[in-house]
């Protein structure tokens, strides 16, 4: 939306900026992501606090696989998980990714008014090396018969 560009946009140039909508029925699915020119500008944005249309929106930042993969390996225990089938539970999320490790924490998000789920959700694991071996091996997963995209958080 406008106002999503228009509100990143005061921190720096944006090259990329996207919403990611439900492809049946075209709404937003309450994330997205913005891409700025300047990586520099990210501390500042992680920062502050963001309120979009009246909503309180939480930012975290994104780290490309090329950029995980280096020799230090991803300081996280925590993924983000996206485009999940809205028949996918919680029990299959933790099964499925109890396979790289330890799972400690797993949740797929819901909408508070409807109780449906939003199509996303988080692992936490207990090591850091299940991070390395999910990410080891690319960002699509087969979860309830779909490829899924992942991405990392630090």
């Amino acid at each position: 939306s406008k106002s999503f560009s228009k509100h990143f946009g005061k921190y720096g140039a944006i090259t990329d900026s996207v919403i990611m909508k439900d492809k049946h029925t075209k709404m937003p699915r309450g994330f997205g992501f913005v891409t700025f020119s300047d990586p520099s500008v990210i501390d500042k944005v992680l920062e502050d606090e963001h309120n979009i249309d009246g909503r309180t929106v939480e930012v975290k930042r994104t780290v490309p696989r090329e950029e995980m993969s280096s020799k230090d390996g991803p300081k996280t225990r925590k993924i983000f998980v996206g485009g999940l089938p809205s028949t996918l539970t919680e029990d299959d999320l933790r099964d499925h990714f109890s396979s790289y490790g330890n799972v400690v924490e797993h949740q797929i998000m819901v909408d508070h008014s409807t109780g449906r789920s939003r199509g996303f959700g988080f692992v936490t694991f207990e090591s850091e090396d299940s991070v390395e071996r999910v990410i080891s091996e690319g960002r699509m997963r087969d979860l309830g018969g779909k490829q899924r995209f992942l991405w990392y958080f630090l």
